[in-house]
């Protein structure tokens, strides 16, 4: 892919590149689920935690799951592995590997937290979730369950990195909203907000960026 105003190197493929980027996160583990929920959120929302995984290989990328159309939630959207915590979850990286053991089959051993991003707040379902980066092994492996996943995909890092590549809904049912091209799968909401907030942080700070950046 070309990639206008942001060209692809061969630098920006390294994992050094990737770790110099994610060196920008936020600590993945400042506080505890129980004081999580009454200190900072209303009592009319919800805690949730997801593993934004991304994938060591050759041509890195980011991995992606699409719901089943059989969940309560988000059916059939393409969302993060991950889910609200429950008793056994200290914090929300456990959340965030627990729930992605569960959904993929994701070794934890082969994950490496990196740290989290800003939490983000959905409208309608009221959840307020906590993103956690990480790093897989290219030898990480995953496989759907049947009862919560009907697909695993990767949204590529050249795409992840394009500033023309993410697109800001302005009307309709999805006006405020972000989504991201892919051949085969709808981006959009939650997940795509997450991600243009991951594709800012690998941009660098403003003055750092290169040519054209995501809009603010």
């Amino acid at each position: 892919m070309r990639i206008v105003g942001w060209p692809v190197t061969a630098e920006t493929r390294t994992e050094s590149w990737l770790r110099s980027g994610l060196s920008r996160l936020q600590p993945a583990r400042p506080s505890l689920w129980p004081t999580l929920r009454p200190l900072r959120l209303p009592t009319d929302r919800k805690s949730a935690a997801v593993l934004v995984p991304i994938v060591l290989a050759q041509q890195p990328f980011v991995l992606l799951t699409r719901r089943s159309a059989l969940l309560r939630h988000h059916a059939g959207q393409v969302s993060f592995p991950g889910g609200r915590p429950d008793g056994s979850d200290a914090d929300a990286v456990d959340t965030a590997l627990r729930e992605a053991a569960e959904e993929i089959g994701l070794d934890p051993t082969l994950v490496e937290i990196m740290g989290r991003l800003p939490d983000f707040d959905t409208g309608t379902s009221r959840f307020t979730i906590v993103p956690i980066v990480a790093l897989l092994s290219p030898h990480a492996t995953w496989s759907a369950s049947a009862d919560e996943v009907a697909a695993i995909f990767g949204l590529p890092l050249d795409t992840l990195i394009d500033p023309d590549a993410p697109r800001l809904s302005r009307s309709g049912p999805r006006a405020g909203t972000w989504s991201w091209p892919h051949p085969e799968h709808d981006i959009w909401g939650a997940t795509a907000g997450i991600l243009v907030t991951l594709a800012r942080l690998l941009q660098g700070p403003p003055g750092a960026r290169r040519d054209r950046t995501l809009p603010p």
